[in-house]
């Protein structure tokens, strides 16, 4: 029986070599075989750098390895799904970063062939639902701790005006609704384990680069409860979220760039007590790599379905028709 997934990185994209890469390589269940770039002397600085025993000068030749199980595809937004489409016609596993494609066409694409080969396992990175920290809050969540969950709130940030930067390029897929918002959109959706009736966006576009700079957003769960955000590239770097309901509400301090050699907190506020919940520094890209390389040992579903992220595209695709119509739009 086999024990590890032997895994392919395409790029040598900086997520990949400075969080994920070392994060799976942590892993009993991975073995990073290949790592492949369009410049072959980068391929093979970046793989020896990191330990990383073959390296290929483009993204096609460590497709065509046969001893590559699955693919980590961390390129930029407008290239996942090409090359996840060609992993899976090489008999490639995929793990897609978020956001799953440009738009929600191109993640119905996605699930349409990934349902014709459903021997291979496709899931979109959401590292987040991984870790400990997320795990408590759901369980806080569905056991009713707070009541009933009738508003969620998230904030995203960073500062990044270069426009060379890849996140700064609007024809590949750059912009703080597809990089950062991608996550306050999933949050409420993970939580409630629906999808919203309705959304309302409202956009602020740099007016060089054309990348929307600032965006916010209203999700309508129907029955009073809602989501609300705002994600931004060009205010001071912060995030937070906060889940309210009638009996108390939950903080959640470092929602997604939980880091890995440091204690996380989350905070659970009632009308008879405060409660802090500490969780011991952990890896939430291991654990994902660890989870979907399981999937694939056991030939078991994957932890978050391809339907998921096709339903996160479709709010994402409705927030930006309702900034461009000023309306609500259903995804």
């Amino acid at each position: 029986m086999q024990s590890k997934i032997r895994w392919g990185i395409l790029s040598t994209a900086k997520i990949g070599r400075e969080k994920v890469i070392p994060a799976m390589q942590k892993s009993n269940l991975v073995e990073i075989l290949g790592i492949s770039s369009r410049d072959p002397e980068n391929a093979k600085e970046t793989a020896a750098k990191l330990g990383i025993p073959r390296a290929y000068g483009s993204y096609t030749e460590l497709l065509n390895d046969p001893e590559i199980d699955a693919i980590y595809n961390p390129l930029p937004n407008h290239m996942h799904l090409e090359w996840s489409l060609k992993a899976m016609d090489a008999g490639k596993h995929v793990l897609c970063e978020k956001p799953i494609g440009m738009n929600s066409q191109e993640a119905d694409k996605l699930i349409e062939v990934a349902k014709l080969n459903p021997e291979l396992k496709v899931m979109e990175a959401f590292m987040y639902r991984f870790h400990p920290q997320w795990q408590k809050t759901l369980e806080l969540v569905q056991n009713g701790s707070i009541g009933k969950v009738r508003t969620i709130q998230s904030f995203f940030s960073y500062h990044n005006v270069d426009p060379q930067n890849i996140r700064n390029r609007v024809e590949a897929g750059g912009g703080a609704l597809m990089d950062i918002g991608c996550y306050c959109i999933s949050f409420p959706r993970f939580l409630l384990g629906q999808e919203p009736m309705r959304v309302s966006g409202i956009i602020d576009s740099d007016p060089v680069m054309k990348t929307d700079r600032l965006t916010s957003g209203i999700l309508d769960f129907s029955e009073g409860v809602t989501s609300s955000f705002t994600c931004s590239t060009q205010l001071t770097p912060y995030q937070r979220t906060q889940v309210l309901g009638p009996e108390g509400r939950i903080e959640i301090e470092i929602p997604v760039n939980a880091p890995p050699d440091t204690a996380c907190k989350i905070w659970l506020y009632t009308k008879e007590k405060s409660e802090e919940f500490e969780f011991e520094a952990v890896d939430q890209y291991t654990l994902q790599a660890e989870y979907f390389s399981k999937a694939i040992l056991d030939n078991s579903p994957v932890p978050i379905p391809l339907e998921d992220a096709v339903n996160n595209m479709r709010v994402i695709d409705a927030i930006r028709k309702s900034a461009e119509n000023k309306a609500w739009i259903t995804p």
